[in-house]
């Protein structure tokens, strides 16, 4: 039973009021008591104050029947606006969102270097930018989550960043002080199994989502909730060993699974069996389109790394949903259907397996979801990408 004193019921059917005129979409006040349980006095006072405070507005929907047309109640798109930084070896991307989820503008930027002080100019100048630009609205910039290709503690300091080789950074303060915006850090993994959850599959309560890029990372979702671990660290699973005394790994340890199925991995050795030194998705997409032999063989060979790896998950986790986020996969035809052929096990079981439609905007599409649900402080918070 919950119990607690006026201010605190009201704040809790508040975030339930809020949650679920977001997840609708558009909902009079008559279908949101229906909704929610709470009584008609109670959802006029809490829309009251929301309209007040801009964070909702009200439009008449059209209908053909006789009487009054409906009163709907929606979340004001334009109150403020959220940006989602995925920060990765080379890259970092940016997605500006509004209230409702909806990607406004992505774009990126390369980074030709690890050093931390360069990075942090380059990201503050940026969310200052975003700041400014922002600034007509009634929240402005409402926050910022970073997505981290590494470990980071449960107060969002970085543990450690192999790519960068970043060791007890605290970005979050560093860049607070620097902009003057809320700003949060999380696991990369993390914020790409949030977006399936809040965009995708939000009646799921239990999904993985396994992240292919410069590494590989997992994002855990127990019961609608991230599962982080003692520290923060659950979910480094790229350095699970798969080859013993196999490939050396940045982490010190030899024959991680990240050194044979994560994409760098891949396409470093599809570049080398090329005689180039660097490759593009595109190229990829084309010798697989030409049925190139040393493309195809080494994609199966790969798939077979990365199958080894997903039975391993499955057996840990029993996950109702599994998301593989990878763009080579997305490229690859029939790769759904290859690794599931790997996957022979009688033991390990699983209701869904999919490749993620988000692609490389996972991550920065789960820091703008983030951003929002901490800004509205809901509990639960379903997104469309329409």
């Amino acid at each position: 039973m919950v119990t607690g004193d006026a201010s605190y019921i009201k704040k809790i059917n508040r975030s339930l009021i809020i949650s679920k005129i977001i997840e609708h979409g558009m909902i009079s006040r008559a279908d949101l008591a229906k909704i929610t349980g709470l009584n008609k006095a109670t959802i006029s006072v809490q829309a009251a104050e929301l309209l007040a405070e801009d964070l909702l507005i009200e439009t008449q929907q059209e209908h053909k029947n006789l009487g009054r047309r409906p009163i709907m109640l929606s979340i004001n798109r334009q109150a403020g606006y959220s940006l989602g930084i995925d920060l990765d070896k080379s890259v970092i991307t940016f997605t500006l969102s509004d209230l409702s989820g909806l990607a406004l503008d992505t774009h990126s930027i390369e980074i030709k270097s690890s050093d931390y002080n360069l990075i942090l100019e380059m990201l503050a100048n940026q969310i200052s930018h975003y700041k400014e630009r922002c600034s007509h609205a009634p929240y402005g910039l409402i926050g910022v989550v970073i997505g981290i290709h590494g470990i980071v503690n449960n107060d969002e300091t970085i543990y450690f960043v192999p790519r960068h080789q970043w060791k007890n950074k605290n970005l979050k303060v560093d860049l607070q002080n620097e902009t003057g915006v809320n700003i949060y850090i999380e696991n990369n993994a993390n914020l790409c199994s949030f977006a399936e959850i809040v965009y995708k599959h939000y009646q799921s309560e239990n999904l993985l989502s396994v992240s292919l890029y410069s590494g590989i990372g997992l994002g855990i979702m127990v019961n609608s909730k991230l599962l982080k671990g003692c520290d923060g660290y659950a979910g480094e699973i790229g350095h699970m060993i798969i080859v013993p005394d196999g490939l050396p790994c940045r982490c010190g340890n030899l024959g991680c699974w990240e050194q044979y199925a994560s994409e760098s991995s891949f396409m470093k050795r599809l570049a080398k069996s090329h005689h180039k030194e660097h490759i593009s998705y595109k190229e990829i997409y084309d010798w697989l389109i030409e049925q190139d032999p040393v493309t195809y063989t080494l994609m199966k060979e790969y798939i077979k790394f990365l199958s080894y790896g997903l039975n391993n998950i499955i057996n840990l986790y029993n996950p109702e949903i599994l998301v593989i986020n990878s763009e080579l996969l997305r490229l690859y035809p029939n790769a759904l259907e290859e690794i599931k052929a790997h996957l022979t096990s009688t033991v390990g079981q699983y209701r869904k397996l999919q490749i993620s439609e988000f692609g490389k905007n996972a991550c920065s599409m789960g820091a703008c979801a983030l951003a929002i649900k901490n800004f509205l402080e809901v509990k639960e918070l379903s997104l469309s990408i329409d």
